[in-house]
């Protein structure tokens, strides 16, 4: 319905065609499809995204380390911190992947002190291998709408 629509509902009303109640309710429900249209459009919390690949985009943004140092860990906490309060489904998978981090982050920690008995440079390479891995994982399985825990992950945030 548009606003010539309106001004023909106001020619109704003034011919006797519709009576003031019915004029009222139509234009209530008008104003109300206006309304939620305007609202959709203009302020989707996700960027335009739907959930599913909000989430993996989530996921996939811990690469982002690979092009500059410390986003990895950046990108995917603010587009949490971002929505987190809009979508459960959304705050749920940021504590997943927070959660993996920072067990990612003890474990390499764990390695570099071992490198000094040469066990260490196996466990940093094996562990790079399982992270990229497992974000992949996360991240297709999140764009099919499936939620998926990381391996090896200590609950901190729960």
């Amino acid at each position: 319905m548009n606003y010539d629509d309106l001004k023909k509902l106001d020619e109704l009303r003034r011919s006797g065609a519709i009576s003031e109640e019915e004029y009222q309710k139509e234009k209530q429900r008008f104003f109300n499809r206006s309304y939620e249209n305007s609202r959709s459009t203009s302020s989707n919390p996700l960027f335009g995204l739907s959930e599913d690949s909000y989430i993996a985009l989530m996921h996939v943004s811990q690469f982002a380390g690979i092009i500059l140092l410390g986003f990895g860990f950046l990108a995917p906490v603010i587009l949490w911190v971002i929505n987190k309060d809009n979508n459960a489904k959304v705050d749920s998978a940021g504590k997943h992947i927070m959660n993996f981090m920072i067990s990612m982050l003890i474990y390499y920690a764990i390695s570099g002190v071992l490198c000094c008995l040469l066990i260490g440079l196996p466990m940093l390479f094996a562990l790079g291998i399982l992270q990229i891995v497992f974000v992949i994982i996360a991240t297709i399985k999140a764009n099919n709408g499936e939620t998926w825990r990381y391996p090896l992950t200590i609950d901190f945030l729960k």
